[in-house]
Protein backbone atom coordinates (compact mmCIF):
# COMPACT_ATOMS: atom_id res chain seq x y z
CA UNK A 1 0.00 0.00 0.00
CA UNK A 2 1.13 3.57 -0.72
CA UNK A 3 0.87 5.00 2.75
CA UNK A 4 0.12 8.73 2.66
CA UNK A 5 2.59 9.42 5.47
CA UNK A 6 5.42 7.81 3.54
CA UNK A 7 4.54 9.72 0.39
CA UNK A 8 4.48 13.00 2.29
CA UNK A 9 7.80 12.27 4.01
CA UNK A 10 9.42 11.23 0.73
CA UNK A 11 8.12 14.29 -1.09
CA UNK A 12 9.34 16.67 1.60
CA UNK A 13 12.87 15.28 1.20
CA UNK A 14 12.96 14.74 -2.56
CA UNK A 15 11.41 18.10 -3.44
CA UNK A 16 12.68 20.17 -0.52
CA UNK A 17 13.63 23.02 -2.85
CA UNK A 18 9.91 23.78 -3.28
CA UNK A 19 7.64 25.51 -0.80
CA UNK A 20 5.16 23.62 1.37
CA UNK A 21 2.14 24.20 -0.88
CA UNK A 22 3.97 22.90 -3.94
CA UNK A 23 5.22 19.82 -2.08
CA UNK A 24 1.64 19.16 -0.92
CA UNK A 25 0.42 19.26 -4.52
CA UNK A 26 3.11 16.79 -5.64
CA UNK A 27 2.33 14.44 -2.75
CA UNK A 28 -1.40 14.54 -3.49
CA UNK A 29 -0.93 13.78 -7.20
CA UNK A 30 1.57 11.00 -6.50
CA UNK A 31 -0.89 9.45 -4.05
CA UNK A 32 -3.82 9.52 -6.45
CA UNK A 33 -1.81 8.17 -9.39
CA UNK A 34 -0.31 5.33 -7.36
CA UNK A 35 -3.72 4.45 -5.83
CA UNK A 36 -5.37 4.29 -9.24
CA UNK A 37 -2.57 2.35 -10.93
CA UNK A 38 -1.87 0.17 -7.88
CA UNK A 39 1.86 0.74 -8.07
CA UNK A 40 4.55 2.17 -5.80
CA UNK A 41 4.63 5.97 -6.00
CA UNK A 42 8.42 5.89 -6.39
CA UNK A 43 7.96 4.33 -9.84
CA UNK A 44 6.09 7.45 -10.88
CA UNK A 45 8.84 9.67 -9.44
CA UNK A 46 11.43 7.79 -11.51
CA UNK A 47 9.52 8.76 -14.64
CA UNK A 48 9.92 12.45 -13.84
CA UNK A 49 12.84 14.38 -15.49
CA UNK A 50 14.47 15.40 -12.24
CA UNK A 51 17.77 13.52 -12.17
CA UNK A 52 19.85 16.47 -13.37
CA UNK A 53 18.64 18.53 -10.39
CA UNK A 54 17.51 21.35 -12.64
CA UNK A 55 13.72 21.17 -12.93
CA UNK A 56 10.82 23.54 -12.57
CA UNK A 57 7.75 22.87 -10.44
CA UNK A 58 5.43 23.79 -13.29
CA UNK A 59 6.98 21.08 -15.47
CA UNK A 60 6.68 18.46 -12.72
CA UNK A 61 3.07 19.37 -12.02
CA UNK A 62 2.23 19.30 -15.73
CA UNK A 63 3.57 15.77 -16.09
CA UNK A 64 1.72 14.58 -13.00
CA UNK A 65 -1.55 16.17 -14.14
CA UNK A 66 -1.20 14.46 -17.50
CA UNK A 67 -0.76 11.11 -15.73
CA UNK A 68 -3.64 11.77 -13.31
CA UNK A 69 -6.14 13.07 -15.89
CA UNK A 70 -5.10 11.46 -19.19
CA UNK A 71 -8.49 11.59 -20.94
CA UNK A 72 -9.28 15.15 -19.92
CA UNK A 73 -5.73 16.21 -20.74
CA UNK A 74 -6.24 15.11 -24.33
CA UNK A 75 -9.44 17.16 -24.49
CA UNK A 76 -7.67 20.25 -23.20
CA UNK A 77 -7.60 20.12 -19.42
CA UNK A 78 -8.82 23.24 -17.65
CA UNK A 79 -6.44 23.36 -14.70
CA UNK A 80 -8.67 25.78 -12.81
CA UNK A 81 -11.12 22.91 -12.32
CA UNK A 82 -8.60 20.58 -10.70
CA UNK A 83 -9.00 19.99 -6.97
CA UNK A 84 -5.74 19.19 -5.17
CA UNK A 85 -6.33 19.24 -1.39
CA UNK A 86 -3.61 18.55 1.12
CA UNK A 87 -2.99 14.85 1.63
CA UNK A 88 -4.15 14.11 5.15
CA UNK A 89 -5.36 10.64 6.12
CA UNK A 90 -5.82 9.37 9.67
CA UNK A 91 -5.84 5.57 9.90
CA UNK A 92 -7.93 5.71 13.09
CA UNK A 93 -10.79 7.31 11.11
CA UNK A 94 -11.38 4.21 8.98
CA UNK A 95 -14.97 2.94 8.93
CA UNK A 96 -15.67 -0.02 11.19
CA UNK A 97 -17.17 -2.66 8.91
CA UNK A 98 -17.88 -5.43 11.40
CA UNK A 99 -21.48 -5.92 12.47
CA UNK A 100 -23.86 -6.21 9.54
CA UNK A 101 -27.00 -6.35 11.69
CA UNK A 102 -28.26 -3.13 13.19
CA UNK A 103 -28.35 -3.34 16.99
CA UNK A 104 -27.79 -0.03 18.82
CA UNK A 105 -26.21 -0.26 22.27
CA UNK A 106 -27.65 3.05 23.47
CA UNK A 107 -31.17 4.34 22.85
CA UNK A 108 -31.99 7.93 23.73
CA UNK A 109 -35.62 8.98 23.93
CA UNK A 110 -37.61 12.10 24.64
CA UNK A 111 -40.18 11.77 27.40
CA UNK A 112 -42.92 12.74 24.92
CA UNK A 113 -41.99 9.71 22.78
CA UNK A 114 -41.82 7.18 25.62
CA UNK A 115 -45.37 5.88 25.09
CA UNK A 116 -45.11 5.57 21.32
CA UNK A 117 -45.34 2.34 19.35
CA UNK A 118 -41.85 3.01 18.03
CA UNK A 119 -40.39 3.12 21.53
CA UNK A 120 -42.20 -0.10 22.50
CA UNK A 121 -40.88 -1.82 19.36
CA UNK A 122 -37.35 -0.71 20.17
CA UNK A 123 -37.57 -2.09 23.72
CA UNK A 124 -38.79 -5.43 22.40
CA UNK A 125 -36.13 -5.69 19.69
CA UNK A 126 -33.19 -4.33 21.73
CA UNK A 127 -33.73 -5.44 25.35
CA UNK A 128 -30.02 -5.27 26.18
CA UNK A 129 -29.55 -1.67 25.05
CA UNK A 130 -29.08 1.14 27.57
CA UNK A 131 -32.07 3.48 27.58
CA UNK A 132 -31.55 7.13 28.50
CA UNK A 133 -34.24 9.79 28.69
CA UNK A 134 -33.22 13.17 27.27
CA UNK A 135 -34.85 16.58 27.32
CA UNK A 136 -34.60 16.86 23.55
CA UNK A 137 -32.53 15.66 20.67
CA UNK A 138 -31.04 19.12 20.31
CA UNK A 139 -29.82 19.19 23.91
CA UNK A 140 -28.02 15.88 23.41
CA UNK A 141 -26.46 16.97 20.11
CA UNK A 142 -25.04 20.14 21.63
CA UNK A 143 -22.92 18.01 23.97
CA UNK A 144 -21.36 16.03 21.10
CA UNK A 145 -18.20 16.66 19.13
CA UNK A 146 -18.78 15.95 15.49
CA UNK A 147 -16.31 14.44 13.07
CA UNK A 148 -15.51 11.31 11.13
CA UNK A 149 -15.05 9.21 14.25
CA UNK A 150 -18.46 10.30 15.57
CA UNK A 151 -20.01 9.31 12.27
CA UNK A 152 -18.28 5.93 12.39
CA UNK A 153 -20.01 5.21 15.71
CA UNK A 154 -23.48 6.45 14.75
CA UNK A 155 -24.92 2.91 14.49
CA UNK A 156 -24.39 2.51 18.22
CA UNK A 157 -26.89 5.24 19.14
CA UNK A 158 -30.58 5.47 18.28
CA UNK A 159 -32.64 8.56 19.07
CA UNK A 160 -36.43 8.32 19.34
CA UNK A 161 -37.86 11.81 19.19
CA UNK A 162 -40.90 13.88 18.38
CA UNK A 163 -40.20 16.04 15.34
CA UNK A 164 -41.47 19.60 15.76
CA UNK A 165 -40.48 21.52 12.65
CA UNK A 166 -39.06 19.84 9.54
CA UNK A 167 -41.89 17.59 8.41
CA UNK A 168 -41.70 18.32 4.68
CA UNK A 169 -38.73 19.80 2.82
CA UNK A 170 -37.85 20.60 -0.77
CA UNK A 171 -35.30 18.30 -2.34
CA UNK A 172 -31.95 20.16 -2.25
CA UNK A 173 -31.55 20.30 -6.02
CA UNK A 174 -28.28 21.85 -7.14
CA UNK A 175 -28.59 25.37 -8.51
CA UNK A 176 -28.41 25.31 -12.29
CA UNK A 177 -29.91 21.83 -12.58
CA UNK A 178 -33.41 20.99 -13.76
CA UNK A 179 -35.52 20.43 -10.68
CA UNK A 180 -38.19 17.71 -10.58
CA UNK A 181 -39.83 19.51 -7.61
CA UNK A 182 -39.41 16.46 -5.40
CA UNK A 183 -40.60 16.82 -1.83
CA UNK A 184 -38.94 15.11 1.12
CA UNK A 185 -41.04 13.44 3.79
CA UNK A 186 -38.41 14.12 6.43
CA UNK A 187 -38.97 10.90 8.33
CA UNK A 188 -35.72 10.22 10.11
CA UNK A 189 -32.09 11.12 9.70
CA UNK A 190 -29.14 8.79 9.31
CA UNK A 191 -28.69 5.42 7.66
CA UNK A 192 -27.49 2.02 8.96
CA UNK A 193 -25.77 1.24 5.65
CA UNK A 194 -22.17 2.17 4.88
CA UNK A 195 -21.93 3.48 1.33
CA UNK A 196 -18.55 4.90 0.35
CA UNK A 197 -20.11 7.71 -1.67
CA UNK A 198 -22.88 8.78 0.74
CA UNK A 199 -23.17 12.54 1.05
CA UNK A 200 -24.46 12.18 4.62
CA UNK A 201 -20.85 11.57 5.68
CA UNK A 202 -20.16 15.29 5.23
CA UNK A 203 -23.68 16.49 5.97
CA UNK A 204 -24.65 14.75 9.20
CA UNK A 205 -24.24 16.63 12.47
CA UNK A 206 -25.92 14.15 14.79
CA UNK A 207 -24.26 11.43 16.91
CA UNK A 208 -26.68 8.68 15.94
CA UNK A 209 -29.68 7.67 13.86
CA UNK A 210 -32.77 9.80 14.46
CA UNK A 211 -36.27 8.33 14.23
CA UNK A 212 -39.43 10.37 14.89
CA UNK A 213 -42.26 8.78 16.87
CA UNK A 214 -44.99 11.31 16.00
CA UNK A 215 -46.02 10.14 12.54
CA UNK A 216 -49.50 11.59 12.96
CA UNK A 217 -48.04 15.09 13.05
CA UNK A 218 -46.50 14.44 9.63
CA UNK A 219 -49.88 13.38 8.31
CA UNK A 220 -51.49 16.56 9.67
CA UNK A 221 -48.87 18.60 7.83
CA UNK A 222 -49.71 16.78 4.59
CA UNK A 223 -53.43 17.35 5.09
CA UNK A 224 -52.85 21.05 5.71
CA UNK A 225 -50.87 21.31 2.47
CA UNK A 226 -52.79 18.77 0.36
CA UNK A 227 -53.74 21.31 -2.33
CA UNK A 228 -50.15 22.44 -2.77
CA UNK A 229 -48.85 18.83 -2.83
CA UNK A 230 -51.45 17.58 -5.32
CA UNK A 231 -49.77 15.98 -8.34
CA UNK A 232 -46.33 16.03 -6.73
CA UNK A 233 -43.96 13.28 -5.67
CA UNK A 234 -42.99 13.02 -2.05
CA UNK A 235 -40.65 10.44 -0.56
CA UNK A 236 -38.75 9.47 2.58
CA UNK A 237 -35.46 8.22 1.13
CA UNK A 238 -33.34 11.37 1.05
CA UNK A 239 -31.80 11.53 4.54
CA UNK A 240 -32.27 7.86 5.38
CA UNK A 241 -33.18 4.60 3.68
CA UNK A 242 -36.98 4.34 3.49
CA UNK A 243 -37.21 0.66 4.44
CA UNK A 244 -33.93 -0.44 6.06
CA UNK A 245 -35.37 0.00 9.57
CA UNK A 246 -39.03 -0.58 8.75
CA UNK A 247 -39.10 -3.69 10.96
CA UNK A 248 -38.41 -1.31 13.87
CA UNK A 249 -40.49 1.70 12.85
CA UNK A 250 -43.47 0.11 11.07
CA UNK A 251 -43.73 3.38 9.16
CA UNK A 252 -44.62 1.83 5.81
CA UNK A 253 -48.00 0.37 6.77
CA UNK A 254 -49.20 3.63 8.28
CA UNK A 255 -47.85 5.71 5.38
CA UNK A 256 -49.61 3.55 2.80
CA UNK A 257 -52.84 3.68 4.78
CA UNK A 258 -52.67 7.47 4.95
CA UNK A 259 -51.77 8.14 1.31
CA UNK A 260 -54.52 5.87 0.07
CA UNK A 261 -56.78 8.70 1.21
CA UNK A 262 -54.75 11.17 -0.89
CA UNK A 263 -54.53 9.48 -4.31
CA UNK A 264 -53.48 12.72 -6.01
CA UNK A 265 -50.14 12.71 -4.10
CA UNK A 266 -47.51 10.18 -5.16
CA UNK A 267 -45.45 8.65 -2.35
CA UNK A 268 -42.12 6.92 -2.98
CA UNK A 269 -40.24 4.56 -0.71
CA UNK A 270 -36.59 4.51 -1.81
CA UNK A 271 -34.32 1.73 -0.58
CA UNK A 272 -31.26 -0.52 -0.91
CA UNK A 273 -32.88 -3.15 1.28
CA UNK A 274 -35.14 -6.17 0.84
CA UNK A 275 -37.08 -5.30 4.00
CA UNK A 276 -40.55 -5.50 2.45
CA UNK A 277 -42.43 -7.71 4.91
CA UNK A 278 -44.67 -4.87 6.09
CA UNK A 279 -45.41 -3.79 2.51
CA UNK A 280 -46.73 -7.23 1.67
CA UNK A 281 -49.09 -7.18 4.66
CA UNK A 282 -51.14 -4.27 3.31
CA UNK A 283 -52.98 -3.72 0.06
CA UNK A 284 -51.12 -1.64 -2.49
CA UNK A 285 -52.37 1.66 -3.87
CA UNK A 286 -51.88 3.29 -7.26
CA UNK A 287 -50.06 6.29 -5.83
CA UNK A 288 -47.49 4.24 -3.87
CA UNK A 289 -44.17 3.50 -5.60
CA UNK A 290 -41.42 1.27 -4.16
CA UNK A 291 -38.04 2.18 -5.66
CA UNK A 292 -34.65 0.53 -5.49
CA UNK A 293 -31.19 1.90 -6.01
CA UNK A 294 -29.40 -0.46 -8.40
CA UNK A 295 -25.75 -1.02 -9.23
CA UNK A 296 -23.76 -4.03 -10.42
CA UNK A 297 -23.02 -6.56 -7.68
CA UNK A 298 -19.25 -5.98 -7.86
CA UNK A 299 -19.93 -2.28 -7.18
CA UNK A 300 -22.30 -3.11 -4.31
CA UNK A 301 -19.68 -5.41 -2.75
CA UNK A 302 -17.08 -2.64 -2.72
CA UNK A 303 -19.22 0.42 -2.02
CA UNK A 304 -22.59 -0.38 -0.42
CA UNK A 305 -21.74 -2.27 2.75
CA UNK A 306 -24.52 -3.94 4.78
CA UNK A 307 -27.10 -3.31 2.03
CA UNK A 308 -29.05 -6.07 0.26
CA UNK A 309 -27.44 -7.79 -2.71
CA UNK A 310 -28.58 -6.97 -6.24
CA UNK A 311 -30.32 -10.35 -6.40
CA UNK A 312 -32.27 -9.68 -3.20
CA UNK A 313 -33.22 -6.17 -4.25
CA UNK A 314 -34.62 -7.44 -7.54
CA UNK A 315 -36.36 -10.32 -5.81
CA UNK A 316 -38.01 -7.80 -3.46
CA UNK A 317 -39.00 -5.63 -6.43
CA UNK A 318 -40.55 -8.65 -8.12
CA UNK A 319 -42.57 -9.51 -5.01
CA UNK A 320 -43.81 -5.94 -4.63
CA UNK A 321 -44.71 -5.76 -8.29
CA UNK A 322 -46.69 -8.99 -8.10
CA UNK A 323 -48.42 -7.62 -4.99
CA UNK A 324 -49.74 -4.74 -7.07
CA UNK A 325 -47.23 -1.99 -6.32
CA UNK A 326 -45.66 0.20 -8.97
CA UNK A 327 -41.87 0.17 -8.74
CA UNK A 328 -39.05 2.51 -9.65
CA UNK A 329 -35.32 2.14 -10.12
CA UNK A 330 -32.46 4.56 -9.54
CA UNK A 331 -29.07 4.11 -11.19
CA UNK A 332 -27.26 6.59 -9.00
CA UNK A 333 -24.39 7.07 -8.62
CA UNK A 334 -23.00 5.54 -11.78
CA UNK A 335 -19.20 5.24 -11.70
CA UNK A 336 -17.60 4.54 -15.10
CA UNK A 337 -15.04 1.91 -14.15
CA UNK A 338 -13.48 -0.45 -16.68
CA UNK A 339 -16.26 -2.73 -17.95
CA UNK A 340 -19.13 -0.73 -16.45
CA UNK A 341 -21.14 -0.69 -19.69
CA UNK A 342 -21.55 -4.44 -19.89
CA UNK A 343 -22.12 -4.66 -16.13
CA UNK A 344 -24.97 -2.15 -16.20
CA UNK A 345 -26.46 -3.77 -19.27
CA UNK A 346 -26.56 -7.03 -17.33
CA UNK A 347 -28.23 -5.29 -14.36
CA UNK A 348 -30.89 -3.87 -16.68
CA UNK A 349 -31.52 -7.29 -18.22
CA UNK A 350 -31.97 -8.79 -14.74
CA UNK A 351 -34.20 -5.87 -13.78
CA UNK A 352 -36.63 -6.50 -16.63
CA UNK A 353 -36.55 -10.23 -15.98
CA UNK A 354 -37.67 -9.52 -12.43
CA UNK A 355 -40.28 -6.84 -13.17
CA UNK A 356 -42.66 -6.31 -16.08
CA UNK A 357 -41.81 -2.95 -17.74
CA UNK A 358 -45.50 -2.02 -17.43
CA UNK A 359 -45.04 -1.92 -13.66
CA UNK A 360 -41.94 0.34 -13.73
CA UNK A 361 -43.09 3.88 -13.02
CA UNK A 362 -39.77 5.64 -13.55
CA UNK A 363 -36.02 5.16 -13.86
CA UNK A 364 -33.54 7.83 -12.82
CA UNK A 365 -29.86 8.08 -13.71
CA UNK A 366 -27.20 10.11 -11.96
CA UNK A 367 -23.42 10.07 -12.09
CA UNK A 368 -21.05 10.24 -9.14
CA UNK A 369 -20.83 13.82 -7.83
CA UNK A 370 -20.16 15.22 -4.38
CA UNK A 371 -19.07 18.32 -2.44
CA UNK A 372 -15.32 18.76 -2.26
CA UNK A 373 -15.32 18.32 1.52
CA UNK A 374 -16.44 14.71 1.05
CA UNK A 375 -13.27 13.69 -0.79
CA UNK A 376 -11.07 13.59 2.30
CA UNK A 377 -13.80 11.90 4.30
CA UNK A 378 -14.06 9.06 1.77
CA UNK A 379 -10.27 8.70 1.72
CA UNK A 380 -10.18 8.47 5.51
CA UNK A 381 -13.18 6.21 6.02
CA UNK A 382 -12.54 3.91 3.05
CA UNK A 383 -8.80 4.04 2.30
CA UNK A 384 -8.94 0.93 0.10
CA UNK A 385 -11.80 2.23 -2.06
CA UNK A 386 -11.24 2.93 -5.76
CA UNK A 387 -14.32 5.12 -6.15
CA UNK A 388 -12.24 8.32 -6.30
CA UNK A 389 -9.93 7.03 -9.01
CA UNK A 390 -11.88 8.56 -11.88
CA UNK A 391 -11.15 11.91 -13.47
CA UNK A 392 -13.32 14.02 -11.18
CA UNK A 393 -13.06 17.79 -11.49
CA UNK A 394 -14.81 20.85 -10.11
CA UNK A 395 -18.06 21.16 -12.05
CA UNK A 396 -20.46 23.98 -12.82
CA UNK A 397 -21.98 23.69 -9.34
CA UNK A 398 -18.74 23.54 -7.38
CA UNK A 399 -19.06 19.79 -6.80
CA UNK A 400 -16.58 17.23 -8.02
CA UNK A 401 -17.99 15.60 -11.15
CA UNK A 402 -16.98 13.83 -14.32
CA UNK A 403 -16.72 16.04 -17.38
CA UNK A 404 -19.82 17.00 -19.34
CA UNK A 405 -18.95 14.69 -22.22
CA UNK A 406 -18.23 11.78 -19.90
CA UNK A 407 -21.54 12.18 -18.11
CA UNK A 408 -23.46 12.38 -21.36
CA UNK A 409 -21.74 9.18 -22.52
CA UNK A 410 -22.69 7.41 -19.27
CA UNK A 411 -26.33 8.41 -19.61
CA UNK A 412 -26.58 7.48 -23.29
CA UNK A 413 -25.20 4.01 -22.55
CA UNK A 414 -27.77 3.31 -19.83
CA UNK A 415 -30.66 4.91 -21.73
CA UNK A 416 -29.92 2.70 -24.72
CA UNK A 417 -29.69 -0.42 -22.54
CA UNK A 418 -33.10 0.39 -21.04
CA UNK A 419 -34.59 1.24 -24.42
CA UNK A 420 -33.44 -2.07 -25.90
CA UNK A 421 -35.94 -3.69 -23.52
CA UNK A 422 -38.70 -1.12 -23.17
CA UNK A 423 -39.42 2.59 -23.55
CA UNK A 424 -42.42 2.31 -21.24
CA UNK A 425 -40.75 3.57 -18.03
CA UNK A 426 -40.16 7.31 -17.80
CA UNK A 427 -36.40 8.02 -17.69
CA UNK A 428 -35.00 11.16 -16.11
CA UNK A 429 -31.64 12.53 -15.00
CA UNK A 430 -30.83 13.51 -11.44
CA UNK A 431 -28.94 16.74 -10.68
CA UNK A 432 -28.12 17.70 -14.26
CA UNK A 433 -28.53 20.99 -16.17
CA UNK A 434 -30.65 21.36 -19.30
CA UNK A 435 -27.74 21.06 -21.71
CA UNK A 436 -26.85 17.55 -20.47
CA UNK A 437 -30.49 16.49 -20.93
CA UNK A 438 -30.34 17.81 -24.49
CA UNK A 439 -27.18 15.86 -25.25
CA UNK A 440 -28.80 12.61 -24.12
CA UNK A 441 -32.03 13.20 -26.03
CA UNK A 442 -34.22 13.15 -22.92
CA UNK A 443 -36.99 15.66 -22.31
CA UNK A 444 -37.97 16.75 -18.78
CA UNK A 445 -41.69 16.15 -18.86
CA UNK A 446 -41.81 15.05 -15.19
CA UNK A 447 -44.32 12.37 -16.07
CA UNK A 448 -45.00 10.92 -12.62
CA UNK A 449 -48.50 9.54 -13.08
Amino acid sequence: MNYPGKIKEYTDKKFKRYGLNKRNQIARLLYEISARDNKDFRRTVKELPIEDGNYRFDNIKEILLKKRYPSEYERGLDKSNIYIPKLKIDSSAEAKLKNRSYSPSEIYFEKSAAKSDLFENAKALFPDAKYKEIVSGKSRHEKSDYGIKTYNNRRESLFILNEKYDFIKDCPCTQGCLSCDYKIFNLGFGCPYECTYCYLQSYTNTPGIMLPANLNDYFKKIENNSTYLSGKRIGSGEFTDSLALDHITGYSKRIIGFFKKHPDIIFEFKTKSDNIENLLKVKSAGNIVISWSLNPQNFIDKNEFYSASLEKRLEAASKCSRAGYSVGFHFDPVVPYLGYRSDYREVIELMFEAVNPEKVRWISIGSFRFPRSLKRIIENRFPESSILNGELMIGFDGKLRYSRSKRAQIYKNIIKAVGDHSWKPYIYLCMEPAWVWEETGLKPSWRWK
